[in-house]
């Protein structure tokens, strides 16, 4: 009795690339299940949409800057003047079937990838998943957001509207006030001046091939990474450092996951299709003597923009030259904004000293100087997007723009470390009440007059997994230097590095950096004391 057609194609394959041995290793893998873990999903699915709508979108745009005359179904722009890259856009969005209806949901998509890009990497920062050994992983996936937020800005540009292009013309600024070699970026970008008659088509280059080809190099890294290092998983009752405990990969989370993209594919269609976004045809054809009254980038480069609105607008002359320090000192803040958070990981690890592998998520609450400055992170991060929206701020909220502008220069220094002396204040806090949630139980509401006449609220005992999932974390020792003077009398030489070391480590894991966790002999003291 023959084979099926089916069964006998995959026993060819397996006799050349051994499918079934790979499979039945790969399809029992264990994924840990926590909901948290499907923000980065939603990272993966929404660049999945992204693509798919890019290729469908590529098929009907022509990059060109020629000039044309509009004669389309969008009345208010018949015989202006635009690009042909204006016109395509056009009639993508008028005349080609499910046209816009591809626009919204490829540019929703962009937004929704930025943004579960930036939640996940959070997630992955409060859980101190970047420890060894996914160093690499964690930098792959700064690369990815990077790369994720100028293609964004390069696809937006694209359609050569009114609004995009005043945002080109505040890029070609930030090129032009780089000292000595401004003008030479500028030139080489766009071709020669602004906006010149080629930038569009270059811009279409880097949009839909170099840098998706990138990004999908490191995608295909951090998903190998992901698979060879394993998942890291929450602590709890029979999870530890060197196991995972999960459902396999076959079939439950395969089924899970697919269901999971359709989920998101559905809602990000269903967004795209009741809430308009970049409407170009209410903005026109870009022209270099007009800007966009209410231009505004996408929330991720929101930032950016907040930097240059909330410098004062400084200037110097220096040998004969014009430094616009205002623009240039932005446009080098602006990556030291990312790389604070991106080369954190390594600060702490110097500090720590620590050289093991850690494959256990921690409580953001265990880690308070850690989440302090995470929350203070996304506190500037917030501060600078309203400045980028200051005139929008002023007009809804019927305030002074000024004084907006002032309220975010001061609280660009000053909020970010009000925001870390709080949630380094309220993680202690939880940290003290988990120490007594161990020690004296849950609180029951129940009041007991003991036979001296005192009276004691009786306590609940935590379950043996409860408290497990309380203590289930390590705690560093703040470093010591050793003494001034060795055991010889001599003078030891500390470094500045040493020193420096050795005070961020008591700051990190002193007294005022964290509580500390109960000892089995505390709990046994407690246990065996009358009142308990």
């Amino acid at each position: 009795m023959s084979k099926p057609k089916g069964e006998a194609l995959a026993g060819w394959f397996d006799g050349r690339v051994g499918l079934f041995k790979m499979g039945k290793a790969n399809l029992r893998k264990v994924f840990p299940d926590h909901w948290s873990f499907l923000i980065g999903e939603i990272a993966l699915y929404t660049f999945v949409i992204i693509i798919l709508t890019g290729v469908y979108l590529t098929l009907f745009f022509e990059p060109a800057m020629n000039e044309v005359v509009y004669h389309g179904r969008y009345e208010p722009l018949n015989g202006i003047r635009m690009s042909q890259a204006f016109e395509t856009t056009m009639d993508i969005s008028f005349d080609v079937r499910g046209g816009l209806l591809m626009r919204q949901i490829h540019h929703w998509a962009a937004v929704l990838f930025i943004a579960s890009m930036i939640a996940h990497m959070m997630r992955t920062f409060f859980n101190g998943v970047f420890r060894k050994p996914r160093e690499i992983n964690w930098l792959s996936g700064a690369g990815l957001l990077i790369l994720g937020m100028f293609d964004g800005f390069m696809g937006y540009s694209l359609p050569d509207d009114l609004l995009s292009g005043t945002g080109l013309r505040f890029m070609e600024g930030a090129m032009l006030s780089v000292p000595i070699v401004g003008t030479y970026l500028s030139f080489f970008f766009f071709g020669g001046e602004f906006p010149g008659t080629i930038v569009i088509s270059r811009l279409f280059t880097l949009h839909v091939l170099l840098i998706p080809g990138i990004m999908l190099g490191l995608l295909a890294l951090h998903m190998i990474l992901l698979v060879y290092h394993k998942h890291t998983h929450e602590p709890g009752p029979g999870k530890k450092n060197m196991n995972i405990v999960g459902p396999p990969l076959w079939p439950v989370y395969v089924a899970k996951s697919g269901g999971f993209f359709f989920l998101v594919f559905g809602v990000t269609t269903l967004m795209a299709g009741i809430a308009q976004i970049n409407p170009i045809w209410m903005y026109g054809p870009y022209r270099p003597d007009q800007v966009s009254t209410d231009a505004q980038p996408d929330w991720y480069m929101g930032y950016s923009e907040g930097l240059i609105r909330l410098m004062p607008g400084w200037e110097i002359n220096l040998w004969g030259h014009t430094l616009v320090l205002g623009v240039f000192i932005p446009l080098v803040v602006f990556p030291m904004v990312l790389l604070a958070i991106w080369l954190y990981p390594f600060l702490e690890a110097w500090i720590t000293g620590d050289k093991r592998e850690h494959h256990l998520n921690q409580r953001p609450r265990n880690a308070p100087t850690r989440t302090a400055f995470g929350a203070a992170w996304i506190a500037l991060y917030t501060v600078l997007l309203i400045g980028g929206g200051n005139d929008l701020f002023a007009t809804h909220f019927h305030l002074s723009i000024n004084a907006i502008t002032w309220a975010g220069r001061i609280g660009f220094f000053a909020v970010p470390l009000v925001v870390f002396a709080i949630t380094r204040r309220v993680c202690l806090g939880l940290q003290r009440r988990d120490r007594d949630k161990v020690l004296h139980g849950r609180e029951t509401g129940v009041i007991q007059r003991l036979p001296h006449g005192e009276y004691i609220e009786v306590h609940e005992p935590l379950s043996p997994g409860e408290r497990y999932t309380l203590t289930a974390y390590e705690q560093y020792e703040p470093l010591e230097l050793p003494p001034s003077v060795d055991g010889a009398g001599v003078e030891r030489k500390l470094t500045r590095k040493e020193r420096l070391r050795a005070r961020l480590s008591q700051f990190y894991f002193g007294d005022g950096g964290q509580i500390a966790k109960p000892t089995a002999e505390e709990y046994r003291e407690h246990q065996e004391s009358p009142h308990h």
